[in-house]
């Protein structure tokens, strides 16, 4: 049997995670090493796409059916470069959050807000808002009724810290308060997160390291 491990490289194959409820296909394009990662709903079949970043027949390879919805966590451009060619060949809502959605080119069909839910098959992910990588970055969070939960964090969370925040002493505040009370102060240890670039983590494995973020101050 397949054991998940969410490492993956460019031009390498995906990684799959199978859930009682859902099957994660986690795959990295480049030049950037950003990971993409599609859900499909093992009840409906239904498929959500999370930062069509680029390699659009990298990531359609992946599909094995209809695509419902894109979304995309921020509106940084190497989260969307395949965000245009994957929607027209695949009739893909798209979906990010307010404030990052006039940054993003492709026109966003449905926007989200802080605790909203986003619906494919019978299952849901909640947004959470957070601030400071980009105005309006999201996490997305599955809560697995049958295990721990799922956390997808863009870049807003890495193995070993935050996202970056550019020296912007505020931007970095802000950051580390909405990771430290949204995620941390909201989710158990056993959080799987599956972030925007690299490897995957749990909340377990860095919360010792949150005194020694707001040190170093990135």
């Amino acid at each position: 049997m397949h054991t998940y491990h969410g490492k993956v490289s460019v031009g390498g194959p995906p990684d799959v995670r199978e859930l009682s409820g859902l099957i994660i296909t986690k795959v990295a394009v480049g030049p950037m090493n950003n990971n993409c990662y599609l859900l499909r709903c093992r009840d409906s079949g239904e498929q959500l796409m999370i930062d069509a970043a680029n390699e659009a027949d990298t990531l359609l390879g992946m599909l094995g059916g209809p695509l419902e919805r894109i979304v995309t966590t921020h509106q940084h451009p190497d989260h969307w470069q395949a965000l245009g060619e994957v929607t027209r060949r695949t009739g893909a809502r798209t979906t990010a959050h307010t404030l990052d959605a006039e940054g993003i080119p492709v026109p966003t069909d449905d926007l989200v807000n802080d605790g909203d839910e986003i619906t494919f098959g019978r299952t849901t992910l909640r947004a959470i808002h957070i601030v400071g990588h980009t105005p309006g970055s999201i996490a997305l969070v599955y809560d697995d009724p049958n295990g721990h939960p799922h956390l997808f964090t863009g870049d807003c969370l890495f193995p070993g810290g935050v996202g970056n925040t550019q020296s912007d002493s505020a931007r970095f505040t802000s950051l580390i308060h909405d990771v430290e009370t949204k995620l941390f102060g909201a989710l158990p240890d056993e959080t799987w997160v599956y972030p925007g670039h690299g490897g995957d983590t749990t909340l377990g494995n860095e919360r010792p390291h949150l005194k020694e973020w707001h040190e170093r101050g990135w």
